[in-house]
């Protein structure tokens, strides 16, 4: 079996670190054959990871798309922005395509992109990866399997953790509605996949309230300058201090995004000027920081789902109540403790396969598997088709809506 060839778009956390580490794990499986990525130090340092010549080297993704079809399939990583147009190119040269999450900042944009895949007959994914972990794998199977009987409500929290939305949320790529997409779009629309995928059920209505309530310019404590490591008088005592979450850690993430360069020396000038070592409460931010979801599904099911960016904690738990049982789940744990109402016992249950590496449980190994196979055999049964992420999608730009005019939304008063 001869290894796939893939091109990256975009070599960050996801493409150079997740999918490329990825490929250099399982060189049987695929090999990354090309990489496009405007920062040049990140695009010669997955270039010489992956033995990439210059040639197959792109500082934009569009001058790989000019070219002639070059791998067998493409991981599209970029910024939330450039995923439509890419996806869109990508697709239009023939070539199957794995997607970040989400598909696009815009809800019809999300159709036409999916519409536009089937119609060439490519394998088009999205990157859901919460499906492809054992963990809410044996959720789903025991929900088919009626534990619960008839399931009636979810709760669902996502614990963003304290340092992790300082990071992504304002200081990061994904700070700015306007420059990336809402929280629950880009942050937690696999989570909506999730609330989907176990209700079964398709979402009626929607009612969500949030705002960006803590990392404002009011909230900067007195003398707080521009940068933390502009003599800030706060840094032993600010929980957001660019240090203390990058530099104890620096070869692993987050700091390997603040440079390509791992040396105290990089990560400290990167810190002094560069985006991640700003005050947080003195960025150009403006995701909500805290919002509560209630989603109606048509079989009588809801869910509740919290986003929360003040938590210890990076982790998602969750309860599903059914009509005679419950399901209780950890997932940074890897416990599911099911309780029978029956006969009043508690199971607990740790996947098989569940204890993985990274932060997704096994989700982003199994995701690509899933993919590599479906591409290798041309069989779109073997990976779920993107055409199933458009619900997730749908329900985050209609509680969006709703958290803005707040007012119950119905999904079918939204202009699809």
């Amino acid at each position: 079996m001869k290894p796939l060839k893939i091109a990256v778009i975009g070599a960050g956390n996801r493409g150079r670190e997740i999918y490329g580490g990825y490929a250099l794990q399982h060189p049987h499986e695929v090999q990354v054959h090309a990489a496009a990525e405007p920062d040049l130090k990140r695009l010669k340092l997955i270039s010489k990871e992956h033995c990439i010549p210059e040639e197959r080297q792109f500082s934009d993704w569009r001058h790989f798309a000019d070219q002639p079809h070059l791998c067998d399939a493409v991981l599209i990583c970029t910024g939330d922005r450039d995923h439509a147009d890419a996806a869109k190119e990508c697709i239009e040269r023939g070539y199957h395509v794995l997607l970040e999450k989400p598909i696009s900042a815009d809800p019809k944009t999300c159709r036409e992109i999916i519409e536009k895949a089937e119609s060439a007959g490519v394998i088009l994914t999205v990157a859901h990866v919460l499906r492809h972990t054992p963990f809410f794998s044996k959720i789903k199977q025991l929900l088919d399997q009626g534990a619960v009987g008839r399931l009636t409500a979810i709760q669902h929290n996502e614990n963003i953790g304290y340092s992790h939305f300082a990071h992504s949320y304002v200081r990061g790529n994904w700070r700015r509605s306007d420059t990336s997409s809402p929280l629950i779009l880009a942050k937690s629309c696999h989570d909506l996949d999730l609330l989907h995928w176990f209700a079964d059920s398709p979402c009626r209505s929607v009612s969500s309230a949030g705002s960006l309530t803590h990392f404002r310019k009011e909230s900067a404590p007195d003398n707080a300058p521009d940068f933390c490591l502009e003599g800030c008088p706060h840094l032993q005592t600010c929980p957001y201090a660019a240090d203390r979450i990058y530099l104890p850690s620096r070869h692993a993430w987050p700091a390997t995004v603040i440079s390509a360069d791992q040396s105290l020396e990089a990560c400290l000038q990167a810190l002094k000027k560069g985006p991640y070592g700003r005050c947080v409460y003195r960025c150009d931010n403006t995701v909500v920081d805290h919002q509560a979801s209630i989603f109606t599904f048509e079989n009588g099911a809801t869910a509740s789902f919290v986003l929360s960016a003040f938590t210890h904690d990076i982790s998602r738990t969750m309860k599903l109540m059914g009509t005679h049982g419950e399901i209780r789940a950890h997932f940074e744990k890897q416990e599911i403790e099911l309780l029978d109402f029956t006969d009043c016992s508690r199971q607990l249950l740790y996947p098989a396969g569940g204890h993985t590496r990274g932060i997704h449980g096994g989700g982003d190994a199994g995701l690509m598997r899933s993919f590599l196979e479906a591409v290798r055999t041309r069989n779109h049964a073997k990976i779920f088709p993107a055409r199933e992420a458009l619900p997730s999608h749908q329900m985050a730009f209609a509680a969006e809506s709703s958290r803005i005019s707040g007012r119950t939304v119905r999904m079918d008063e939204f202009p699809w």
